[in-house]
Formats: structure tokens, C-alpha cells, sequence
């Protein structure tokens, strides 16, 4: 399996250039009959035939709960004549977690944390006032919540010129990212997808649903289609967009209860 995951997920957890890296390799065709889970030490391992699943650095595929596993392997039992990873959402996840998070922590929650300096929250639109309107009903509930909540208070600006953030508000917001390399696994690559670290943030902690949390993320792309008509290629991109981030708020979702 190693040449077919090794390219499309490394440790940048980058969504877009997973994709665009995937499509240069090969798919290899379907060699197995099953895809199972057995619990071992190191967790629930996906088993090929009895036989059991290494990620692109030779790790075990192995996941923290019966239910992320199983939706690996449901992954691996959907395949049909060839394996195509750009219809494993969960299992290229695991695979960055595995092999990306893991060990480096801190990197990645750093990483995740750099965004509250340039949240999509922050940057609003001048006119029209139904946009402005718009925005505001999907991003200043996020904003209150993350004030009230968690002593995080960040400044709006109008357009997009460089803001800066408060310290104590990007002291108290990344005080709140986990700990847990599968949260935080997840939580990046949402984080990536949305362009917020506060919806990511918020979809952790219960604040809002997966659903809500994407829509808040695509206020100006869905204004902007309703106003000039849809673009395919956008759609299609978006599409693809929308299957990884389910995975990572499945995953989330799993990892962590909601709280507060």
C-alpha cells in the first residue's frame, strides 16, 4: 500500500496538494476479498484478509476507537477493481495522523494556532449589506461564543489588510487546542479547509455542527455563485473538499466529547 498513500498524504496535512499529488500515482488493482478490524495494543488495526494494513512509513493502520477503524475499513471493503485513495477520506487521514502527528505534536498545534492571527472571521466585507449581513450571522456568534467562552477577544476589520491580533486572545484560543494527535490530526486539516482555526474550533467544542460550521466557512463562495451563477470546475472542487472534511470531523468527532 505504500505507493499508493506515500505521495497523496504527507506531514503538511494539506488537503489541496493531497489531491493534487494523489492523481500522480498509480492505483493498484483490488488484491484482497475483506476488510476487518481486530483490537491489539496498539489499537483497532484495519486487516486486508486477516492480514494487517501498514501506513506509507510502515507503521500499523491502526486506530484510537472501533468506530474510526471500522469506517476504514468500509473504505477499504467499498473498492472495486482498483484502489482509488481519493475515495478513502478517513484512511489517508489516519495515515497523515499516523505517521505525520504523532511524535510532532506541538508542530502541528502550532501550526494550527498561527491561524487565530488571520481567522477568516477577522476580514469582512464592506457592501453589499446583505453580504455584510450574512457574514455577520454566521461568524459574530462564533466570535461572541470564543469571547465569552474562552477569554479569546479579537479585533474585525473591514477588507483584507492585515490585522493585528491581540496576544492574550491568541494565548487564550490556542490554550484550548487538544492534545490528542487524532484531534489535532483532524482539527488541521479543518482548520485548512475552512480557513479558520475559530470554526474548527468551535465545531470541537460543540459550538456548531458540521454542517454549520461549513457553511459559515463558504459565506462569500456561495454569495458569490448566487450572484454570478455556479462554476463547475469550483464545485467539483469543493466537492472533493467537502469529502475531507467530513472525514476529519468524523474523526474529531470521535476523538472528542463536546464541551462548553
Amino acid at each position: 500500500m505504500r505507493e499508493l498513500f506515500e505521495e497523496s498524504l504527507g506531514p503538511s496535512l494539506d488537503p489541496e496538494e493531497a489531491v493534487r499529488q494523489s492523481t500522480r500515482t498509480g492505483q493498484r488493482k483490488r488484491f484482497y476479498a475483506s476488510a476487518s478490524v481486530s483490537e491489539t495494543p496498539d489499537g483497532f488495526a484495519v486487516l486486508l484478509d486477516g492480514k494487517p494494513v501498514r501506513t506509507p512509513s510502515r507503521n500499523l493502520l491502526a486506530a484510537p476507537s472501533r468506530e474510526i477503524a471500522a469506517t476504514m475499513a468500509a473504505e477499504w471493503q467499498a473498492q472495486r477493481d482498483v484502489i482509488d485513495p481519493m475515495t478513502m477520506p478517513v484512511t489517508r487521514l489516519a495515515n497523515s495522523v499516523i505517521d505525520g502527528v504523532t511524535g510532532r505534536v506541538e508542530a502541528v498545534v502550532e501550526d494550527i494556532a498561527r491561524h487565530f492571527e488571520t481567522d477568516l472571521l477577522f476580514y469582512r466585507a464592506g457592501h453589499p449589506e446583505a453580504l455584510v449581513a450574512r457574514e455577520a450571522a454566521h461568524w459574530d456568534p462564533v466570535l461572541f461564543w470564543a469571547a465569552e467562552t474562552l477569554g479569546a477577544h479579537f479585533i474585525l476589520t473591514e477588507g483584507i489588510v492585515h490585522v493585528r491580533q491581540p496576544d492574550p486572545a491568541i494565548a487564550a484560543a490556542r490554550a484550548a487546542l487538544p492534545s490528542d494527535p487524532w484531534a489535532v490530526g483532524a482539527l488541521h486539516v479543518i482548520t485548512t479547509l475552512t480557513g479558520s482555526a475559530l470554526l474548527a474550533l468551535a465545531l470541537m467544542r460543540g459550538r456548531l455542527d458540521a454542517d454549520e460550521v461549513w457553511s459559515a466557512a463558504h459565506v462569500n463562495e456561495d454569495w458569490n455563485s448566487e450572484q454570478w451563477g455556479a462554476d463547475e470546475e469550483a464545485a467539483a472542487r469543493q466537492s472533493a473538499r467537502l469529502s475531507d472534511f467530513r472525514a476529519a470531523a468524523a474523526v474529531l468527532a470521535a476523538q472528542v466529547q463536546p464541551f462548553g
